[in-house]
C-alpha cells in the first residue's frame, strides 16, 4: 500500500478489521562526533547526518485529530523535530491495545531507527508528507 499523505494513513487504519493505535517517534537530524569533515560539509548543506529518536508517543484514531493538532502537541514538548516514523499497533477482539501495550513496541521502534532499520515506519515531515528516506 502507498501512502501519499498523513491524512491517507489514518483513514487507511481507520479502514482495518481491529481498532489502531498508532505510533510516533519523533527525530531530529544530527551529525555524529565521529564525522569525517566531508559529512561536516554535507551536513552544513542540508544533506546527510543521523536521526536521533527525541520524543515517543501514541494514540488511538480517537485521541488522533488533525496532523495540525500532531503537530502543535509534539511542538508543546519538543522545540524542533525533523521526521516522525509512524507505526500501527492492531487490537484484538474489536478493542483497541492500550497505551501500556504500545510501550514494548515504542522502544523496539526507538532501537531500529537508532540501528538505521526503518523499512517497516512510514517517515513524515513536518508538514504531514510522507519521506523518502535513501542511504546517506
Amino acid at each position: 500500500m502507498s501512502i501519499s499523505s498523513f491524512d491517507e494513513l489514518v483513514r487507511a487504519a481507520r479502514q482495518q478489521a481491529e481498532p489502531q493505535r498508532l505510533l510516533f517517534v519523533f527525530t531530529t537530524v544530527e551529525l555524529p562526533e565521529d564525522c569525517t569533515p566531508e559529512q561536516r560539509t554535507r551536513f552544513d548543506a542540508g544533506e546527510g547526518g543521523a536521526l536521533t529518536p527525541v520524543m515517543c508517543l501514541d494514540k488511538t484514531l480517537e485521541e488522533l485529530g488533525t496532523f495540525d493538532d500532531l503537530l502543535e502537541e509534539s511542538r508543546q514538548i519538543l522545540q524542533a523535530w525533523t521526521i516522525v516514523f509512524v507505526a500501527a499497533l492492531s487490537g484484538k477482539d474489536g478493542r483497541a491495545p492500550k497505551t501500556e501495550d504500545a510501550e514494548a513496541p515504542l522502544n523496539k521502534m526507538v532501537e531500529s531507527i537508532k540501528a538505521g532499520s526503518i523499512g517497516m515506519f512510514i517517515p513524515f515531515d513536518t508538514h504531514g508528507q510522507p519521506v523518502l528516506l535513501g542511504p546517506a
